[in-house]
């Protein structure tokens, strides 16, 4: 899927051909289509000539002034993401770099170990070097972190969720409604003493936290001792230890909501290790949808997050962004999907 060319199909109410339009025309994204102007050496003889036809028909005009502002900034692309071990950001990561496949411009990392003092320093520092463009994970930037990426001059993806207020452009999904659905799901399945656990509780942790809830007092079912959570890193060590506090407050839990596949996995564990069954003793769902999820036995149902599909749609939007073409819509929603699977199909329950 070529997630480069999502919300940006429609052309400038005032009738100027588009990036976009060249490349439907050209039947190539719009990535290829900047690389090819900005470097047309990258690109291949063939693609060059459907590309350049493609300009010549629609009569398509580079915009001068957002390349003269590019052509002014250093050929990197600032990326801030909270971990670079997480699996979860290594797979965004691959999407940008898959993204930039032959271009001319570099991304440069930065870890901001989930800290909003770090996050700005690191902010101040890309902003020093006059980058081509920003990714910055999450929505909740500090005050000074936020008034310095709105005058960032450049296109600037904020990524891993939506809200309704970017900075410039965002990309992601909704945790709030991710934690409602896999919620729902269990109620769907019978369970009613459903459990909450969350580690590290980051703001995107509290959203699943707050869909989870939602869900379980719409339900009449929801019970402040039913969630337990830590600031502590998330780990399976951690998803097994939290289990054992859960379980000591709550020994009539029949699901558990873990804020990832981490938690899920270690809960797993410790099911095995303590002989409760899962899922007709305790259903279990996990955040994410790593691989391990469909390989566990039982294998562990998941919410399915497009991690690689953010990475290669923010990419696109910068680009796209530095030639001219900004996307329609300033907040993309790739959405989630609910992987059910062995853990919380219990007999007889509706999605068994």
């Amino acid at each position: 899927m070529d997630t480069a060319d999502v919300k940006n199909r429609a052309r400038r109410s005032s009738g100027r051909p588009t990036l976009a339009d060249v490349a439907r025309r050209a039947g190539v994204g719009t990535i290829t289509v900047s690389r090819a102007l900005r470097a047309p050496e990258r690109v291949s003889a063939e693609l060059r000539e459907r590309i350049f036809s493609a300009i010549d028909a629609l009569g398509y005009v580079l915009n001068p002034n957002a390349s003269a502002l590019a052509s002014a900034r250093a050929d990197v692309i600032g990326v801030l993401v909270p971990s670079l071990t997480n699996n979860v950001f290594s797979e965004v990561l691959r999407g940008i770099h898959d993204g930039l496949r032959d271009s001319r411009l570099q991304i440069q990392f930065g870890n901001t170990h989930y800290s909003v003092v770090e996050e700005e320093r690191l902010v101040r520092m890309f902003l020093s070097q006059h980058p081509s463009g920003l990714i910055v994970s999450g929505i909740d930037q500090a005050p000074a972190t936020r008034a310095l990426l709105e005058k960032a001059g450049c296109p600037v993806v904020q990524i891993m969720e939506v809200g309704p207020d970017p900075v410039d452009m965002m990309v992601g999904f909704s945790h709030f409604e991710g934690g409602r659905t896999v919620t729902q799901h269990l109620l769907d399945a019978g369970c009613r003493r459903i459990g909450f656990l969350g580690a590290r509780m980051d703001p995107r942790s509290h959203r699943r936290l707050s869909g989870y809830q939602s869900v379980m007092e719409a339900a009449g079912c929801f019970d402040p001792a039913l969630v337990t959570t830590t600031t502590m890193p998330s780990s399976v060590s951690m998803g097994g230890d939290l289990f054992q506090t859960a379980f000591a407050k709550t020994p009539d839990l029949d699901a558990l909501v873990c804020n990832n596949d981490d938690l899920a996995m270690g809960v797993l564990f410790a099911c095995h290790r303590a002989g409760l069954d899962v899922p007709r003793r305790i259903s279990l769902a996990g955040f994410n949808d790593l691989e391990m999820m469909s390989v566990a036995f039982p294998s562990i149902t998941s919410v399915r997050t497009p991690r690689y599909e953010i990475g290669l749609q923010a990419i696109g939007m910068v680009q796209a962004a530095m030639v001219g073409e900004r996307p329609d819509e300033s907040i993309v929603d790739l959405g989630f999907e609910l992987k059910i699977r062995e853990s919380t199909k219990r007999e007889g329950a509706p999605n068994s």
